[in-house]
């Protein structure tokens, strides 16, 4: 059954872990990337930026790890909620850190397109998402990535920055 994406995960975040480089809204100088649920796959588009850059026209690999890393993370923390019948947001929270990150480059990615990334879950088991992540320009899969997700602990989830 497909849901309706309204709100990107990342805006569900608790404030003391919405920090994050790739996907925290509450970082002023990172990616603040937003993944899109439907209930089967998660949705996100990015555009690099100028100093995103590996050689002249072509996106830097770590930024594409980046991006498969937090958007896997985010797809995680969707199907969490999707999986125990409950609304985005909701108490307590569900939030992902990467236990395994496995990115393959397919070929370069252009510097001046939007990258569209397209996340599926693999697996669900306890506390551990599996995530296969492909990202793609103009049409065509640049990489793809696996991530293995784990529910954050409770006690990481509680400190403050």
């Amino acid at each position: 059954m497909k849901e309706e994406p309204s709100h990107p995960i990342q805006d569900f975040y608790p404030e003391n872990v919405a920090h994050c480089y790739g996907c925290g809204r509450l970082n002023e100088h990172g990616l603040q990337i937003k993944s899109y649920w439907d209930g089967v796959e998660s949705v996100c588009t990015y555009r690099p930026r100028p100093y995103h850059t590996a050689i002249p026209g072509y996106v830097y690999g770590g930024l594409i790890a980046s991006l498969i890393d937090c958007h896997g993370t985010g797809t995680a923390a969707a199907a969490a909620y999707s999986h125990a019948g409950r609304a985005p947001g909701s108490e307590p929270p569900f939030r992902f850190v990467t236990g395994n990150l496995n990115v393959r480059y397919h070929r370069p990615t252009p510097l001046d397109a939007d990258l569209d990334l397209r996340a599926t879950v693999r697996e669900i088991k306890g506390r551990r998402i599996t995530v296969e992540v492909t990202l793609s320009a103009r049409g065509t899969v640049c990489a793809t990535g696996e991530v293995i997700c784990f529910e954050m602990p409770e006690e990481m989830l509680a400190e403050s920055p």
